[in-house]
């Protein structure tokens, strides 16, 4: 194992958890400051980077190329349709989807997680075909291709945006706190290190098989609260719609576009992948998909690191003048200063890789 896997340090608040403190008043302050438009929008970029927060525990801690995202979101979505139909209350029925989904996946996980590489990636898509087919054919519970409704929530659509806004907001602070809470403790070390080399982390005594299964379980778990409230959100679910592939491909786009393994680069991922879908859908309607799919392998093949992982000291570094040997000292004075003028930078940097 590399030398970089470091046991975790305890640090207290960073400048970059009130950044990302703000963008999250600044989406729960939507409903406030703009239309209905931009309440969904903030709704979605919540949604979103809770999931791709979520699929980072198992594929920027741990290195496995995990495709059950939809899996889970459409696990969750028809749990919590499921309890609401039968007369459970709303947030009950999330609680509940929630916790059915983390089991699933801790018992899925445990058999799953022996496979390794291309074996674990196509096991794992695999998962969303199983249960697109269970619902599809069991039509006494989930209503099969017809799909389900759920029942709407009162009060009107203004009302309802702004309760599954505040929903998903609540989602993406919890999966956060869990995600600082696995970047500093020892799970976290342990993820990293069978990131690097699996066998080696096993020799020196790293319960593999248990961390895999929890990184595993925190990757879904709260993609079964996206579900179940966006079930609740769009009142009608489908096999086709909430077992959706490209949902399963989007997610891990988004965490490599922000940083694989950091805490905020699947947030800032998420947030960059939604506007950017947004902006091309409005002035490419015929062909948003495909030039939304161009622009992300563009991305991921010039910033293979994600957006966090970019030297922002080189580059905003300005190139300092050839000076003759006798002024060798002044020269390095100016540098001197030309570093911490770029200091705020390089913190802002390394806080984000955190």
């Amino acid at each position: 194992m590399s030398t970089s896997a470091k046991l975790p340090a305890r640090r207290g608040l960073r400048p970059a958890h009130f950044v990302f403190l703000a963008w999250a008043l600044l989406l729960a302050a939507m409903p406030f400051l703009a239309d209905n438009y931009f309440v969904r929008l903030a709704t979605f970029v919540a949604m979103y980077s809770a999931l791709a927060l979520s699929w980072n525990f198992i594929g920027g801690y741990t290195g496995y190329p995990s495709f059950a995202t939809a899996a889970f979101v459409g696990l969750g979505s028809y749990t919590g349709a499921v309890l609401q139909n039968a007369g459970a209350p709303m947030v009950v029925a999330w609680v509940c989807a929630t916790l059915f989904t983390g089991l699933v996946a801790a018992l899925i996980g445990a058999a799953i997680l022996r496979m390794k590489g291309h074996y674990f990636a196509v096991g794992s898509i695999t998962l969303i075909e199983v249960l697109h087919q269970v619902a599809s054919l069991w039509s006494s519970v989930t209503g099969g291709g017809e799909g389900l409704n759920v029942p709407i929530l009162a009060g009107g659509p203004d009302f309802a945006g702004r309760v599954f806004l505040y929903a998903m907001l609540v989602t993406m602070l919890l999966v956060w706190a869990v995600t600082l809470w696995v970047d500093r403790s020892k799970l976290g070390f342990g993820l990293r290190c069978i990131s690097q080399n699996e066998d080696a982390a096993d020799m020196v005594g790293i319960q593999v098989n248990r961390y895999k299964t929890a990184a595993f379980t925190l990757s879904a778990l709260f993609c079964g609260t996206v579900g179940a409230i966006y079930a609740s959100w769009v009142s009608y679910i489908s096999p086709s719609d909430a077992f959706s592939v490209l949902l399963t491909l989007k997610v891990p786009a988004m965490a490599m576009l922000g940083g694989l393994g950091t805490v905020y680069g699947p947030i800032v991922g998420a947030a960059a992948f939604v506007l950017m879908e947004e902006t091309i859908w409005a002035h490419f309607l015929d062909y948003n998909q495909a030039i939304l799919g161009v622009v992300i392998v563009l991305l991921i093949l010039f910033l293979p690191g994600g957006f966090l992982k970019i030297d922002y000291r080189r580059l905003w570094r300005r190139p300092l003048p050839v000076r003759p040997a006798a002024s060798v000292t002044a020269g390095g004075e100016k540098g001197d200063k030309a570093e911490k003028a770029a200091a705020p930078l390089a913190t802002f940097a390394r806080e984000g890789r955190s």
